[in-house]
């Protein structure tokens, strides 16, 4: 029997962008200034369901599904590459009308969102970081490097899940509630629904051979030219982003504001829901007040 107790979690309504033969689901909740949020691998909206009900009063908050993540399509002949999400983004923004904005990413949505910004520098007002990075780099856990094996890589991720499954329990430091577990698996729930997670993993570049390196690069090189202010919240006990990521993005952006959580692990706003979601607010208030109509 499917596991339907995460909806209680996720009481969203639904809105669809066609992209092509694709429909890139997100939500649209509230009203005020608006806030994009920005996922990574393997996870989709649901990860920033707290603080879309906590901002949703006070904001317009804004939350893409990546094709081939969460609630979108999930084609199986789609371009799964960093450049092709950051343009659904850059669509999604265009078909919303929005002009200024703030951004809160996550993992691989860091790339994506620092890819959208570099190319509307001027409409950012402020970017939220948690556990991320927009950079080259050459650490790569264990796990996640026998993820991207040519065919034994894609295998496990698709047959056995192993990727949506592990990160429930070795991205966090705290244990999920149950319904909130079965969330973050409900979209992965079989070979076919489980295509980006895999080809996320394999649109990782460790060379300049890979196809999304460029990319990658040209938005590494536009990381000092995007000067709005910036809030970086970053649980100390992830697995993948370590504190190499943190350093790095010390050596970008020296003069922003910088929590680190020494018990939080990846999903930082699942360890420290209440701290992470106390900082968020208060940042954005102090950015977006100049913004409101």
């Amino acid at each position: 029997m499917v596991n339907n107790t995460w909806k209680e979690h996720y009481p969203f309504k639904d809105h669809y962008l066609e992209i092509g033969e694709n429909k890139l689901h997100y939500i649209d909740e509230g009203e005020g200034f608006p806030v994009i949020m920005l996922h990574g691998n393997p996870t989709w909206s649901f990860y920033y369901r707290n603080v879309v009900n906590d901002l949703k009063v006070n904001y317009r908050c804004i939350v893409p599904d990546h094709i081939g993540c969460g609630l979108s399509s999930k084609p199986q002949d789609f371009e799964y590459t960093l450049e092709n999400h950051i343009q659904n983004v850059l669509k999604l923004i265009e078909k919303l009308k929005i002009e200024k904005f703030s951004l809160i990413v996550h993992d691989w949505g860091g790339a994506i969102g620092m890819g959208v910004a570099s190319r509307l520098k001027d409409r950012v007002a402020s970017v939220t970081f948690l556990n991320t990075a927009a950079f080259r780099s050459k650490d790569i856990p264990f796990s996640i490097a026998l993820c991207k094996i040519p065919f034994i890589g894609e295998k496990m991720v698709r047959h056995f899940n192993a990727f949506a499954f592990p990160a429930t329990f070795m991205a966090v430091n705290k244990k999920l509630p149950k319904s909130v577990k079965a969330g973050y698996l409900a979209p992965y729930d079989n070979y076919n629904n489980r295509i980006a997670t895999a080809k996320f993993v394999e649109d990782i570049p460790m060379n300049s051979s890979h196809r999304s390196y460029q990319t990658l690069k040209t938005i590494e090189q536009s990381l000092k030219q995007i000067t709005c202010p910036k809030l970086f919240l970053w649980g100390e006990k992830d697995f993948c982003f370590n504190d190499k990521f943190l350093s790095k993005w010390k050596t970008f952006y020296p003069s922003s504001k910088y929590i680190t959580y020494k018990n939080a692990g990846h999903y930082v706003l699942e360890d420290e829901r209440v701290n992470c979601l106390h900082e968020i607010r208060n940042f954005l208030e102090g950015v977006t007040n100049e913004h409101r109509p």
